[in-house]
């Protein structure tokens, strides 16, 4: 079969992979099959050697976004050790949650809000400019975002305040990039998923059970699903998306009156 997705020979960083459930390993996994050369870049030491055993001889590197320091340090060695890069997987999100557990939204500290903003939404657009000199005019940044910031879920927290910012940031890089290059900026969101992260959020397995009933198909999105996504708005043939969402939700928004969902909650009420 042609290569319809023409990402083979195109170089991709990708960050943010933490073991083989998260959306970025999926997502490397689909370039390298592609014919992608995919460069790693993880958050800590401890990270490096554990994600080396799963990449092989792949180029690995370190960077900590919440310093920028070691951003600029990052565009430096990537300069010196690669030429062009074609894209780049922005897999990057942390929520400052405290010992204490999930509290109303209104108490959120500030502390809190502004480290998952600098770690999760800001780092997008501090990595694009310290990289945008190694970028090919056409390449395309991607980053993962969420299906909905519109849905109040308390076990959620204040993390989705932030994905609604990177999401907004979208529009504005593409913007600044257009003075200069062909640069996209786009995002991937997906419904519930069963990854690492995602096990850390109270109350989340139940969340993932109703949101898996409430797709059009009756199961789950897959991270595989995601990844299929990613790669497609990282090739040329998306060339014409920018500084879009690309849902995928298998439907869920549109399906939230299935009598399977709303039978079991009247019952409940008549008891």
């Amino acid at each position: 079969m042609p290569d319809f997705l023409q990402l083979a020979g195109r170089r991709i960083a990708v960050f943010g992979v933490a073991n083989r459930k998260s959306v970025a390993w999926h997502a490397a996994q689909v370039l390298r099959e592609a014919g992608a050369e995919v460069v790693y870049v993880v958050r800590s030491p401890q990270r490096q050697a554990s994600v080396a055993r799963l990449i092989g001889d792949a180029p690995l590197y370190v960077c900590d976004v919440e310093r920028q320091d070691q951003i600029d340090r990052l565009a430096e060695r990537l300069a010196a050790d690669f030429g062009k890069f074609h894209g780049l997987v922005h897999s990057i999100a942390f929520a400052a949650y405290d010992q204490r557990g999930m509290r109303p939204f209104h108490e959120t500290s500030r502390e809190q809000l502004l480290r998952t903003f600098d770690v999760s939404c800001f780092s997008l657009i501090a990595l694009s400019s310290a990289l945008k000199d190694q970028f090919a005019r056409d390449a395309s940044v991607v980053t993962i975002s969420i299906s909905t910031t519109r849905m109040a879920s308390e076990n959620y927290g204040f993390m989705a305040p932030v994905k609604a910012a990177l999401d907004s940031s979208l529009a504005f890089l593409a913007k600044s990039f257009s003075q200069f290059s062909e640069v996209r900026f786009n995002a991937v969101a997906p419904g519930l998923l069963k990854t690492s992260a995602s096990a850390g959020i109270p109350g989340y397995v139940d969340s993932y059970l109703f949101a898996q009933r409430a797709t059009l198909r009756g199961r789950a999105v897959q991270t595989e699903e995601v990844a299929n996504a990613v790669a497609f708005l990282l090739s040329p043939r998306s060339s014409g998306v920018n500084a879009q969402r690309l849902v995928i939700d298998a439907g869920m928004e549109t399906n939230y009156f299935d009598p399977r969902l709303v039978k079991p909650a009247v019952d409940a009420l008549s008891k």
